[in-house]
């Protein structure tokens, strides 16, 4: 019994020293990163399925992004001003951290899981320095430097094909952060940022968007990367 109230004091303790994990994901980002975040609009409380995954809190029955996008506000309220973070997530704990891509922000390009596992194998091959990578079961996402529509036009008009399934998130886009959850389920680093107060550093898209490109061409559609455990759904 004593361990068992030992334990309990600790976790109040830790509650009352430190903010939520989601409070401190979106304080660490606005604060100490000045990233833009807002609070996603969640999952149904009442656990709701769709063909998507989880239900969406959103009024969508059909909603293809669930959990995983802003509602209310809307993705113009991102804020790096700390009051107004802490309040959304006092109110909103569970909320998702949702960061505003673009501006002063970092951009990014996603593919489906198991071509950003080929991607990540050949970068590393390469010997490319890369920033922080996020992941979800579906999909994983690199971030980059903040680019133009036309310097990635240019770029991408030099291929001779790009997947569908590539996807880039330029201003006016978003993506979610960890340690968020939406509806295909939890969402991690595979690269995390380097402990530290400064903004973590971010390759220019030049450097990635080749072996992206060629990773999203080439992969075997439905093969289980090893790494998520999941299959390359076209899912957000």
């Amino acid at each position: 019994m004593r361990e068992i109230l030992g334990r309990r004091r600790r976790l109040r303790f830790w509650r009352k020293g430190r903010p939520a994990p989601r409070l401190h994901a979106a304080l660490t980002c606005a604060t100490e990163w000045n990233w833009p975040v807002l609070p996603g609009v969640g999952l149904d409380a009442a656990g709701r399925r769709t063909e998507h995954g989880r239900g969406c809190a959103c009024p969508d029955p059909e909603c293809v992004v669930p959990g995983g996008h802003p509602f209310d506000p809307g993705l113009l309220a991102a804020t790096t001003d700390e009051r107004m973070v802490r309040w959304w997530w006092t109110q909103r704990p569970a909320a998702p951290v949702v960061l505003a891509t673009g501006g002063r922000a970092p951009c990014a390009v996603s593919l489906p899981a198991v071509a950003g596992v080929r991607a990540l194998s050949v970068l590393d091959r390469m010997e490319i320095r890369l920033g922080p990578v996020l992941a979800t079961p579906t999909r994983w996402s690199l971030l980059v430097a903040p680019y133009s529509m036309e310097r990635l036009g240019e770029l991408l008009y030099a291929k001779d094909r790009v997947p569908s399934s590539l996807r880039f998130h330029g201003s006016g886009g978003y993506l979610v952060l960890p340690p968020s959850e939406t509806g295909t389920g939890q969402v991690r680093w595979e690269r995390a940022p380097l402990p530290g107060t400064a903004a973590p550093w971010l390759p220019d898209v030049e450097a990635v968007v080749d072996a992206l490109v060629e990773a999203s061409v080439n992969a075997p559609s439905g093969v289980t990367p090893p790494e998520t455990g999941e299959g390359s759904r076209l899912a957000y």
